[in-house]
């Protein structure tokens, strides 16, 4: 069984790597081997069993950690894995229920050309100047909005502040940098820190006063190397003139930023999970962008076409939904290995074979060539370090930054790989080394700050 459930591992992972070559979302085989793999488990009914509900036996004698036995008849016994299906399927669906929240927030924003508020701020003209107001942007809005989001959003804004299609290229090989960095120090910037933040393995404050400075050192030092770089001597050319922003855009603009702000502290304060805030959220601002565009709340609007008028209806019809169903597959499909007790037994092998540090340092390379959502899916199941472990926030840091180093390496890397035609190679040649750079001056602050 365990031979079975690692082949449709690989082979999955090996298809949603390919994806581009096989032409297959990557969703199809992340759907697909989650059912393999939780099939495979109900059909064999395993000899052992990590039951969320019991966790890890520890032998009180030699102090020795196992996991337990699945014990009882064949009904119960499929019982104990109903119901750690289900608890798996709940924690999941508490990442993506915030995942959507997020996202239909920042639709809204984005209805009401909130985002366009930005390109008022930018002033210069020089090239070097106009880099370190990108960058420093995309560091914090992706912090608040997430680093996908914000790659998407700097990069229309950047089309409309940039003619020259090469020079667009290397300013957004600079957002991927800033944004993935932006990302890795807040509990809401990316997916893996959302996830580390969710299960408990981090505090939102703990995570920020440990990664902030890291973080910023990750995009700081190429953006100094970049101060000597001939693609950002000289001035630009403005693709056209700026546009005044509208009240009603700069209202939805800082109310929604304001508002997913707000989740963290709504979670501090009434110790609710993470999603009930986000939802919270997403009811207040909904409320606005109703009242905003002058709907009138009468039950002829509910029953006429003029329903699609709405905001929020428009917004769920923009989000991610491709996304949120990878992240599903991958994640049950990690759980079903982490039940099976596989992932915890390879945490044991690296723990015994090398140096935890250098093993977090490698995962974050490796994150970029491999999604870092199912990386931080498996850490989770790997180590079993307390709340605010130093280890959690190296894990935060490595796999949200680590996947700036290729261009398929995180999501805002292919996103914008796909928005500004850029190839795998030209990233290769002239950012990958910058990005290298940033990672390694980075995982040296971070350790540094431990000692």
């Amino acid at each position: 069984m365990y031979a079975t459930l690692l082949l449709i591992f690989i082979l999955g992972y090996v298809s949603i790597t390919l994806e581009h070559t096989l032409k297959i979302d990557k969703l199809v085989p992340s759907l697909l081997m989650m059912v393999l793999s939780w099939a495979v488990i109900f059909i064999g009914i395993p000899v052992f069993w990590l039951d969320p509900s019991i966790g890890l036996q520890i032998d009180p004698k030699c102090g020795q950690v196992s996991i337990p036995e699945l014990i009882g008849s064949l009904s119960e016994k499929r019982e104990q894995l109903d119901a750690t299906l289900l608890h798996h399927f709940g924690k999941t669906s508490e990442i993506l229920i915030f995942l959507i929240g997020a996202m239909t927030i920042v639709e809204i924003i984005d209805h009401f050309d909130g985002f366009n508020s930005f390109k008022t701020l930018i002033k210069t003209k020089r090239k070097i100047s106009l880099l370190w107001v990108i960058s420093l942007l995309a560091f914090f809005l992706s912090a608040l909005i997430d680093n996908l989001t914000a790659t998407i959003v700097l990069i229309s804004i950047l089309r409309k502040i940039v003619a020259d299609a090469e020079l667009r290229r290397w300013y957004t090989g600079f957002i991927i940098i800033a944004a993935n960095s932006g990302g890795a120090w807040s509990p809401i910037g990316d997916v893996t820190t959302t996830m580390l933040w969710m299960n408990h393995k981090v505090n939102a404050g703990s995570l920020i006063t440990h990664l902030f400075l890291p973080a910023l050192v990750s995009i700081l030092v190429p953006l100094v190397i970049a101060l000597k770089m001939k693609a950002f001597k000289g001035t630009i050319q403005q693709t056209e003139p700026r546009e005044k922003s509208k009240k009603q855009s700069v209202v939805i603009l800082v109310l929604g930023l304001f508002l997913i702000i707000l989740v963290p502290i709504i979670k501090m304060t009434t110790h609710l999970p993470p999603y009930m805030g986000m939802m919270f959220s997403l009811g207040l601002i909904s409320v606005v962008a109703e009242i905003i565009s002058k709907r009138q709340f009468s039950l002829s609007d509910i029953t006429t076409t003029n329903s699609h008028t709405s905001p929020t209806f428009k917004a769920l019809t923009k989000i991610e939904l491709p996304s949120i169903l990878f992240f599903l597959g991958i994640l049950m499909t990690i759980a079903a290995l982490e039940s099976m007790g596989m992932i915890y037994g390879f945490g044991i092998q690296v723990q015994e074979s090398m140096d935890v540090n250098v093993f977090v340092t490698l995962l974050g390379v490796a994150s970029a060539i491999i999604d870092n959502v199912p990386i931080v899916a498996a850490s989770m199941g790997m180590f079993q370090f307390g709340l605010d472990h130093e280890i959690w926030h190296f894990i935060a840091f490595a796999a949200g930054t680590g996947g700036s180093m290729l261009i398929i390496g995180s999501a805002a890397g292919v996103v914008a790989m796909g928005m500004e035609k850029i190839s795998f190679f030209w990233y290769l040649k002239r950012i990958t080394l910058l990005a290298a750079l940033g990672y390694f001056s980075g995982i040296a602050v971070f350790l540094v700050q431990l000692i």
